[in-house]
């Protein structure tokens, strides 16, 4: 097997990962990025749910035990699957204490000191505060809800581009009409344009030490229809290496490197977070929309436009409230959920066990029109640990795409299970009062708890018996390995993660590019937010 080399080898291509491919290529490092799923862009994506398709392509589903991800698999990671939302953290989520009884995040990172970089993200991804002129339907009920409850209402800073946007509410499957601000609109081309070589369908496996006292990142080729199967190797030595990987691989690859690399620090594959995410959904009786909200479409539809949107437009933030004891602060935040996971995990309100199936069940689904889906993020305990890695990858792959059995084991503690309750009665006595609707909250019998931002699986700290990475990223004990994406994050939010995890990513660029320049490495940090560009051509493409 021959083996390249290169400056710096990111693995992962999203949030975490493309941001410092863009700043090291823009600062004169040669940069490869190795990206386990597809390339796609705009005329890739499809609108449907067949094997192969962008949906079942660009996404990762893995089951674990007590807990299942869902996360992007794809150049772009995240921010292709993803709908958009771009909230800065609540100022106390810096603070939370969390399960181990004193400041979780590192001393050097607050809100304040975050806010310039959140500032630099924002910029790159275009973040825009919506208005009431831009709300949908969906969100306009859940703020006429809200507002009938005494309770109040916000619309969602989002990346999206509402010139271009159908309303077409496919966005989880990439968007086709190019109006989501993904990282395939910034980060990703403008690194390709400075020399970055982004290889998708590249699975990393583990790292190794060289002679020299580098590193090398061993992977598989992947199939591009069976993801189950591996069509070649190779190896990359390199300097520096940034893993962005995802908090659901990132763990997985380090502990598989410990023969090679020697032991990882205590809290690699511990502390995971689910984001304390939940969901709840309501099936609305359109004739009390009608006679208690007032609403009315057109045509003598009250409501009945649950498929109608482009992903979450407004949130209840009233519990975001610093004041509060922990676990008692959440958010609330309307979103329309595809089917598929959407239709299995949703219980109809009132059936006997299992509610999530029969023919109550059945009665429910002939109203999915008449649904309205919100989004919890409390604050959970970190309850989540990475049993023994796979044999390769970060999943024992089930199905050719997305599908695959995982190690992570999740069991909620009082504190996250008293979380999850307060939400739930929130949000029962926002929507049932009055008759408005019937709330039941998604299924955990079948596949456990679940995530779209899984967290904190690496996280960033002071304590190193409580993190596994220095304020800078950089991996304890193992020096030039630096993490960047969901995994670095100490803790749950309380609001969408994909803004925070892009500022700390850039916050972390400084670091790593002296890091790079310690190890012999001309690279030098300078470069501006990447704006102005567009998604990256298919001949800028690598496949091999």
């Amino acid at each position: 097997m021959s083996v390249e080399s290169t400056d710096v080898l990111v693995v992962g291509s999203g949030f975490g990962g493309a941001i410092a491919a863009y700043y090291l290529a823009a600062g004169g490092a040669r940069v490869v990025v190795l990206e386990r799923g597809p390339w796609l862009s705009g005329q890739d994506f499809e609108h449907d749910f067949l094997l192969g398709s962008s949906y079942t392509r660009v996404f990762d589903f893995v089951a674990g035990d007590g807990m299942s991800v869902l996360s992007g698999n794809c150049v772009g990671g995240g921010s292709v699957v993803y709908f958009a939302a771009l909230p800065r953290a609540p100022r106390f989520a810096f603070e939370r204490h969390g399960n181990i009884g004193k400041r979780m995040w590192p001393a050097a990172i607050s809100r304040d000191t975050l806010d310039p970089w959140y500032d630099r993200i924002a910029e790159a991804m275009v973040v825009e505060q919506q208005t009431w002129d831009d709300v949908t339907y969906a969100g306009g009920l859940w703020a006429a809800a809200c507002d009938h409850a005494g309770r109040t209402a916000n619309p969602v800073p989002v990346g999206v581009d509402h010139s271009k946007c159908t309303h077409c509410n496919w966005m989880m499957a990439g968007c086709r009409f190019d109006a989501k601000r993904s990282l395939l609109f910034n980060y990703v081309p403008a690194a390709v344009a400075h020399g970055a070589d982004i290889r998708p369908l590249h699975e990393v496996q583990r790292i190794s030490r060289t002679n020299e006292g580098h590193y090398r990142v061993h992977y598989t080729n992947i199939d591009e229809e069976d993801y189950r199967i591996h069509t070649g190797e190779g190896a990359i030595d390199a300097k520096i290496i940034v893993l962005a990987a995802g908090a659901g691989a990132t763990p997985l690859i380090l502990k598989r490197s410990e023969d090679t690399l020697g032991a990882m620090p205590h809290a690699v594959g511990r502390y995971f977070s689910g984001n304390g995410e939940r969901l709840n959904t309501a099936v609305l009786n359109e004739d009390r929309v009608r006679d208690v909200l007032g609403l009315d479409r057109g045509n003598g539809v009250a409501y009945e436009a649950n498929q109608i949107g482009n992903g979450p437009v407004v949130a209840n933030w009233d519990r975001l409230d610093g004041s509060l004891p922990e676990y008692s602060r959440f958010s609330l935040e309307q979103l329309y959920f595809p089917p598929g996971l959407g239709t299995i995990l949703a219980q109809a309100p009132g059936a006997a066990d299992p509610a999530w199936f029969g023919p109550a069940k059945k009665a429910m689904l002939s109203r999915w029109k008449s649904w309205l889906i919100i989004f919890q993020m409390i604050e959970d305990d970190n309850e989540g640990v990475f049993g023994t890695p796979p044999p390769t990858g970060n999943a024992y792959r089930i199905s050719q795409q997305m599908l695959g059995r995982g190690v992570l084991h999740y069991d909620p503690t009082p504190n996250t299970l008293r979380g999850w309750a307060e939400a739930d009665a929130e949000v029962k006595d926002i929507l049932e009062r009055d008759g408005l609707a019937e709330v039941t909250p998604w299924t955990n019998d079948l596949v456990g708890a679940y995530t779209v931002h899984p967290l904190a699986s690496c996280r960033i700290g002071d304590d190193p018996a409580t993190s596994a990475l220095d304020d800078r990223h950089e991996l304890r004990g193992h020096p030039g390995i630096f993490v960047t994406d969901g995994s670095s994050v100490p803790g749950a939010l309380t609001v969408n993660p994909a803004l925070t995890i892009g500022a700390l990513a850039e916050r972390a660029i400084p670091g790593i590019v002296q890091a790079a320049r310690e190890r012999g490495i001309a690279v030098s940090y300078h470069a501006p937010v990447p704006t102005g560009f567009t998604s990256a051509s298919a001949a800028a493409r690598t496949t091999v």
